[in-house]
C-alpha cells in the first residue's frame, strides 16, 4: 500500500474518532509538502472545519496528534493555517521502497476483461505530401496518449484516418501526369511520399503562374483562379475519380501506394503504429448514407437547392452543411461515416480525436451530430485539442514547399546528437554500430521529449539546437542519467555486491526524497490519463532524475561501508532507473543503457 493510501485511511479513521464524520479514504487526497515546510505529505483540513466547529489550526493539530498517536508511519506533524504537514517515520520509507521493488511494472495498471475500450485517432495525413513537423507533434501526442491510457488500465485501439481523396490529391496526380515523365520512387531514389509532395508543390507553382498571367490580362484574382486551365483540369480529374473512371483510379491507387510505403517507413522510425487504418475514400460514402438516414429521422433537413443541413441552433451552434446540392460530401460527412465504421468494428466506450485547436468548433458540431444520429459515445467524445508547432523562423506552408519534412527533421536530430555526443566524449569506447544505435535514441529522444514536455494545449516553437542538451529539461539529460545508473548497477554486479538487509537501513533525507518521488509515479500516470497530458509524465521524469542526481552527488553508493545502507542505495538506484524507463516509455522514448 502506498504512503498516500496509508495516510488517507488513517485520516479517515481520525475524522470518525474525533468528530464522528464518515469520510471515505478516497475523498482524502494527500499532497506533497512544499519544500519550505517540514514534512513529506500535506492534508488540507478546511473541508472539515465547519463540522468540527473549530478553527483550521485546531482541527489540523487534533488530526495530527491523533495520527502521531495511532499511525506507526507518522513520526511528527506541524500545522500551517489549514494545512497539516505530516512527517513520515524515516524507517517506514524502506518498506515503501521494498514494495516498489517488488512491483515489476510500478505505476502501470493492466487492462482487465471489463476495462473500458478507448479509441484514439491520430496522424490523419493527406496522401499528397510527406509527414511534416506539424504531423510529428500530432503523432507523438497520440502515440503517448495511447500508451498512458493503456497504463491506466484501459483497452486502447490506435487508429488513423487517411485523407486519400479530394482536389488536393488530384493536384499531385495531375502534376505527375503532365510533368512526371513516368517518375517512380525507384527511378528517382526518393521516398514515395516525398516524390508526390514534390508534384503537389509543382502544381501550386504552375497554378500560381497561370493565375498571375490571367490577372495581368485584366481578371480579378477570384476570376483568374476559377478560369485557370490547370484548376479546371484538376476538378475534372476529381469528377472522373468520383465517377470511378478506370484510368484515374489506377493512377490514384499507384501514387497512393507510393505514399503509404513512405508513411510506413516514417512511422516505423518514429516507433509508432496503428491497430486500424481507415480511408476517406471508403468512409465518405458511409457518411452520406448515415446523413440520409438522419434525413429520414428528422435529424437533418433538405433545402430547396437539394443540399442537406443540420440545424444546431437549439444547442447554441450554427446550421451545418452535410451534403452539397450536387450530393457530394464535406469533411463532417466523412467523420460521420468514419464513426459509423468504427462503431461497427469496435465496442467503443470513449473516442478521442487528436486534432489541432483550429478544429475546436468542428468537433463541437461532430459531437452533437453523432449523439443525435444515435452513437452512444458521441456526446462524450474527446477532442484532444493541441496547439500549433512552429520553427524559430516562423510558420510552414505545404504548397510553397517550406515545411520541415519529418524524415529530414529526424535525420537532422540524429546527426546533431552524434556531433554533440562526440564533442562531449559521450561515445568514447563505443563501436560504430553502438554509436549509430545510441545517437538514434538520443536524437529521436530529444525530438520527442521537447515536443511532449510542453502542455499540449499551448502553441510552441521547436528549436532543434535547444532540444539536444545534456543539461536541463531535455531528453538527453534524462537518458544520460538513466545510462549512468545502468553503469552503476553493472559495476555493482561485476564487483559481486549482494543486495542484503536493506530493510534494516534507515534512509536519510536524500534517499527519502527520491523514494517519495518514485512512490508518486502511479498518481502521476493516473492524472496524466485523466487530463490527457503527456507533459505531466515528461516533467515528472525530469524532476525524478534531478532528485536522483542530487542524491548521487551527496551520497556514496559503491564505496559505502555499511552493507545494508549500500544495498538500500543500490535498490533505490534500480527503482529509479526502472521508473524513469517506464515514464519515458510512455512518451515513446527509447533509453540507452550506456552513453
Amino acid at each position: 500500500m502506498s504512503i498516500d493510501n496509508i495516510i488517507s485511511e488513517a485520516v479517515s479513521r481520525a475524522l470518525k474518532d474525533l468528530y464522528g464524520l464518515e469520510v471515505a479514504a478516497t475523498e482524502i487526497v494527500p499532497q506533497a509538502t512544499r519544500k519550505e515546510f517540514e514534512g513529506n505529505v500535506t492534508i488540507v483540513v478546511f473541508p472539515w472545519v465547519k463540522a468540527a466547529r473549530k478553527s483550521p489550526e485546531a482541527v489540523g493539530k487534533e488530526i495530527g496528534q491523533w495520527l502521531a498517536d495511532n499511525e506507526p508511519a507518522v513520526a511528527d506533524y506541524n500545522v500551517v493555517k489549514g494545512f497539516l504537514n505530516i512527517v513520515i517515520e524515516p524507517s517506514f520509507w524502506s518498506s515503501v521502497l521494498s514494495h516498489i521493488e517488488r512491483e515489476p511494472k510500478w505505476g502501470v495498471t493492466a487492462a482487465g476483461e471489463d476495462s473500458p475500450l478507448v479509441m484514439v485517432e491520430y496522424s490523419s495525413p493527406n496522401t499528397n505530401k510527406p509527414l511534416h513537423l506539424g504531423h510529428v507533434r500530432n503523432i507523438l501526442l497520440g502515440n503517448s496518449l495511447s500508451r498512458i491510457l493503456a497504463a491506466c488500465g484501459n483497452k486502447v485501439v490506435r487508429t488513423n484516418i487517411v485523407n486519400d481523396r479530394g482536389i488536393h490529391i488530384c493536384k499531385s496526380m495531375l502534376a505527375w501526369k503532365k510533368w512526371g515523365n513516368g517518375a517512380t520512387p525507384e527511378s528517382t531514389g526518393k521516398k514515395g511520399d516525398h516524390l508526390i509532395g514534390d508534384f503537389y508543390v509543382l502544381f501550386s507553382s504552375k497554378y500560381a503562374d497561370e493565375v498571375k498571367e490571367l490577372m495581368a490580362g485584366g481578371m480579378s484574382k477570384e476570376e483568374a483562379e476559377n478560369a485557370s486551365p490547370l484548376m479546371q483540369e484538376a476538378r475534372a480529374m476529381l469528377r472522373a475519380w468520383e465517377a470511378k473512371d478506370e484510368e484515374v483510379r489506377k493512377l490514384w491507387s499507384m501514387m497512393n501506394e507510393w505514399v503509404y510505403a513512405g508513411f510506413d517507413s516514417t512511422y516505423d522510425r518514429m516507433g509508432v503504429g496503428f491497430d486500424k487504418i481507415y480511408y476517406e475514400s471508403d468512409t465518405y460514402l458511409e457518411g452520406k448514407a448515415k446523413v440520409l438516414e438522419g434525413l429520414e429521422k428528422g435529424v437533418c433537413y433538405r433545402r430547396e437547392d437539394g443540399s442537406v443541413w443540420a440545424n444546431l441552433t437549439d444547442a447554441g451552434l450554427d446550421e451545418k452543411l452535410l451534403l452539397r446540392s450536387d450530393g457530394t460530401s464535406v469533411y463532417m460527412t466523412q467523420d460521420i461515416g468514419t464513426a459509423k465504421l468504427r462503431y461497427q468494428d469496435y465496442p467503443i466506450d470513449k473516442m478521442i480525436y487528436v486534432v489541432g485547436n483550429e478544429q475546436n468548433y468542428h468537433f463541437q458540431v461532430l459531437s452533437l451530430l453523432l449523439d443525435r444520429l444515435g452513437f452512444k459515445w458521441g456526446k462524450d467524445l474527446v477532442h484532444f485539442s493541441y496547439g500549433m508547432v512552429e520553427l524559430p523562423e516562423g510558420k510552414m506552408k505545404s504548397r510553397e514547399g517550406t515545411v520541415v519534412d519529418a524524415d529530414d527533421l529526424m535525420d537532422e536530430m540524429v546527426n546533431t546528437a552524434r556531433a554533440v555526443s562526440e564533442e562531449l566524449g559521450k561515445l568514447d569506447g563505443c563501436t560504430a554500430e553502438e554509436k549509430n544505435a545510441i545517437t538514434e535514441k538520443i536524437g529521436l529522444g530529444a525530438l520527442k521529449y521537447f515536443l511532449l514536455k510542453v502542455d499540449p494545449r499551448k502553441n510552441m516553437t521547436f528549436n532543434p539546437k535547444e532540444s539536444i542538451d545534456f543539461n536541463g529539461n531535455t531528453g538527453p539529460f534524462i537518458q544520460y542519467t538513466y545510462a549512468r545508473i545502468c553503469s552503476l548497477l553493472r559495476k555493482a554486479q561485476e564487483s559481486g555486491m549482494a543486495i542484503e538487509n536493506y530493510n534494516e537501513a534507515t534512509p536519510g533525507e536524500r534517499e527519502i526524497t527520491v523514494i517519495q518521488r518514485i512512490a508518486d509515479f502511479p498518481q502521476v500516470v493516473a492524472e496524466a490519463g485523466r487530463s490527457y497530458s503527456p507533459a505531466l509524465i515528461a516533467n515528472y521524469a525530469y524532476d525524478l532524475v534531478k532528485e536522483y542526481n542530487q542524491f548521487y552527488h551527496d551520497c556514496s553508493i559503491l564505496k559505502e561501508s555499511d552493507s545494508a545502507l549500500r544495498s538500500l542505495r543500490l535498490v533505490l538506484s534500480d527503482a529509479t532507473a526502472r521508473t524513469v524507463n517506464t515514464a519515458m516509455g510512455l512518451l515513446g522514448i527509447d533509453m540507452p543503457d550506456r552513453m
